[in-house]
């Protein structure tokens, strides 16, 4: 993850974008990852590892219209496992059985992000394991998929918009303690033992640092703090 990190920010076209994203598939061992954005004027961006002719059959066909994992992720804030969504609609069991053919995999886990202006990406993490395998391998990567996902949405944003985010108000020594101990995959009442500090304490320390970074949540929070070197893991 540093690795994929530091490098991310080194990014400057759609290209180092896409060959970052490369390597994260093959490192997680897995058979695609995706991430697409829609900002609030509609303008779409993509990065991705599916075959062409997948690429073009989904969009031909607009799939996006039937596609449970896109509009399930439109009314959901949290990540989404693929098992959890209703694929019983004789629509949506052709459009898997399409899928998991054109190389899909039966498996997966979604990352929906909205940011300013409207903004919504999903960024996804696909394979064709069985359902055990698959829920050991997303109890042990959440935290390492939930930053990638919000790494990658706030470099492809300053690419598309030519420019970096704004400078964020420095953090504190507790607050930059916080969101440490968060990004090394500890829960908020982990966090707030190991520095002996209520949870209403920790709380407050989170909501200040990400009103400082500009953070739309917790994990975007973190995100930001690892990608600006204020957090090192």
């Amino acid at each position: 993850m540093r690795r994929f990190v530091g490098e991310l920010q080194q990014a400057t076209t759609r290209d180092d974008l896409q060959r970052h994203v490369g390597w994260l598939r093959d490192q997680l061992g897995i058979d695609h990852l995706v991430y697409h954005s829609v900002s609030g004027a509609g303008q779409q961006y993509g990065i991705l590892t599916y075959s062409d002719d997948w690429v073009r059959r989904y969009v031909d066909e607009g799939y996006a219209r039937i596609d449970p994992v896109v509009q399930g992720s439109l009314r959901r804030f949290e990540p989404i496992d693929w098992k959890e969504l209703d694929w019983s609609g004789r629509q949506s069991r052709n459009f898997l059985g399409e899928a998991i053919s054109a190389g899909v995999g039966n498996q997966g886990y979604s990352v929906p992000i909205r940011g300013p202006g409207g903004q919504f990406a999903l960024f996804t993490i696909s394979g064709r394991v069985s359902d055990a395998s698959w829920g050991r391998f997303v109890t042990s990567t959440t935290t390492e998929v939930l930053l990638a996902a919000h790494f990658l949405n706030q470099k492809a944003q300053e690419i598309v918009q030519g420019a970096a985010q704004g400078d964020a108000q420095p953090l504190s020594g507790r607050e930059i303690d916080v969101l440490t101990l968060l990004a090394l995959g500890m829960n908020r009442a982990q966090a707030a033992d190991a520095l002996q500090i209520s949870e209403h304490t920790l709380r407050s320390y989170i909501e200040s640092a990400r009103i400082k970074l500009g953070a739309m949540n917790t994990t975007h929070a973190v995100a930001r703090a690892v990608a600006g070197g204020l957090v090192l893991l």
